[in-house]
């Protein structure tokens, strides 16, 4: 790898204006803000707390561990390939921009929509799974029954409070987030430590790395630990979050590269050791599956720690989720307002408005957060859809990662790079990384439990499919409108009609 010499911030403005648009957001985050925003969207103590019990039942500890220790190697390939990517294009589009400036108008068409549906499905997922945990918390303190009509409602409020954070400005977004990266590692030291140190009985280590469970129906344990993996492919998303923040993040072209890369190896070794701490401290296995919280680590924490020490950690992962959803919030609400501004969506006008006070994209914050609610509806009324929807971010966002390394690859020589790069490693990385998001984007969207019915099915390959359509429909509605910008700012646009964009 070889990341030069910072650039100073007038120099990121230039290399902005030089790809076509005029700054209007506000830079005002650092590196460590641009590192820490992916970081959180990652967020062990979401990702890995949420889908715990997914992965249970769905290959066991063997496949957990081993499969988060697999799965974060070729991740983090796919990290170090977009990072390349990233470096040469630091704009709030992103993914969908790369795909465009490398492969051409469609290709970055159907990436936008692709990365856009994974970024919303995202926002669900998180903020669904604070919801599942508030409800565990309130059964413990209150005994609260959780029932689907009473988390959707939890869920609405966790989306409002976190359309209101995003409001206040990036400022306060980093801010958050910085805050969020210390708090997910001391929470992680301070389950593993509790779970290591209070319980009288822990698992063997035989237990923890070689047990494998199969509750899903099929009877092909190939099968059934390869569908597994989505525990650990499902929290290893969202480091885009780093590039759809480089316009507000000084010296973008290398801190947003080094965000994305750090955010994916920090969180590969502080979640192997958070699913290790959890695993070890199981005490009934069955008893975990089927708790009566809904939450399978919170029976762990009340089996381990009794009610009192559960509900005080279970405070902690609900604050973490909830820093976790908010930085994907931000992330979204920047790939809208990007998506708009070069004319991709309905409604475009009123997407991409910047508010003049804060510097933010309100309307895309809103619209963020809705279409996030719609997508978890579902859950209302099938008990697995939670895993559907997970999976919806997993194949949405996944081979949107993957489509800017290809063209990468397939320009060769033509393409220019930033500052930050790989070198010589530039093409094996690359390869890695493309193979891997095929054979995952193909393994999610295959049925997750069986008999498949109504009730079982995954709604992940639907999703996606009614996607590409309403994709491909709006493109021959909207083809001429949108575009990205195709030299230095103001020499294909009406200056004037941008100017609306800030209120």
């Amino acid at each position: 790898m070889s990341p030069t010499a910072e650039l100073p911030q007038q120099d990121e403005e230039r290399r902005l204006r030089e790809l076509g648009y005029r700054p209007v957001l506000a830079r005002r985050m650092g590196g460590f803000g641009n590192f820490a925003i992916s970081f959180s969207v990652i967020s062990i103590l979401s990702g890995c707390m949420t889908l715990y019990g997914f992965g249970l039942n769905t290959g066991g500890p063997a496949v957990m561990l081993w499969g988060w220790a697999g799965v974060g190697l070729f991740v983090l390939c796919v990290g170090l390939a977009l990072a390349e990517v990233t470096s040469a294009y630091p704009t709030s589009g992103a993914l969908y921009y790369m795909a465009d400036r490398l492969g051409g108008r469609r290709w970055g068409w159907y990436t936008g929509w692709l990365n856009l549906l994974g970024l919303l499905g995202a926002i669900a997922g998180i903020d669904y799974g604070a919801a599942l945990f508030t409800g565990a918390f309130a059964n413990l303190q209150w005994g609260f029954v959780p029932t689907p009509g009473r988390t959707m409602l939890i869920f609405g409020a966790v989306l409002l409070l976190h359309a209101v954070l995003n409001l206040f400005g990036v400022r306060v977004v980093s801010l958050l987030n910085s805050v969020s990266v210390w708090w997910h590692l001391a929470g992680v030291a301070l389950i593993v430590g509790a779970l290591a140190i209070v319980p009288d009985h822990h698992r063997s280590p035989s237990f923890v790395f070689t047990t494998f469970v199969n509750e899903t129906g099929w009877s092909n344990p190939v099968y059934v630990a390869a569908i597994g993996l989505l525990l650990a492919q499902y929290t290893f998303s969202g480091y885009d979050a780093s590039a759809h923040l480089s316009e507000e993040t000084s010296r973008a072209s290398v801190s947003a590269a080094r965000g994305i890369v750090r955010a994916i190896w920090v969180s590969w070794l502080a979640g192997f050791v958070l699913l290790a701490g959890l695993t070890f401290a199981i005490q009934d296995y069955d008893a975990t599956r089927t708790t009566p919280t809904g939450v399978p680590p919170a029976q762990i924490l009340l089996d381990g720690l009794g009610t009192g020490g559960a509900k005080a950690l279970l405070l902690v992962v609900i604050v973490a989720q909830l820093f976790c959803g908010n930085a994907e919030v931000a992330a979204a609400s920047r790939m809208v307002f990007a998506f708009s501004r070069d004319g991709a969506l309905p409604g475009s006008r009123l997407w991409r408005r910047v508010s003049g006070r804060t510097q933010t994209p309100v309307a895309a914050v809103w619209l963020s957060v809705a279409v996030a609610g719609v997508l978890a509806l579902p859950s209302l009324y099938s008990a697995t859809a939670y895993n559907a929807v997970t999976a919806i971010n997993v194949i949405g966002i996944t081979p949107a990662y993957a489509i800017p390394v290809l063209l990468r690859l397939r320009a060769g020589d033509r393409f220019r790079r930033g500052p930050w790069h790989l070198g010589r490693w530039s093409r094996p990385v690359g390869w890695v990384a493309v193979v891997w998001v095929a054979c995952v984007t193909v393994l999610f969207c295959l049925p997750q439990s069986s008999p498949v019915t109504v009730g079982t099915m995954n709604y992940a390959a639907v999703a996606l499919a009614v996607v590409l359509l309403l994709a491909s429909v709006w493109w021959y509605v909207a083809r001429r409108s949108y575009g990205t910008p195709t030299a230095a700012y103001g020499s294909d646009r009406d200056q004037a009609e941008l100017a609306e964009g800030i209120i």
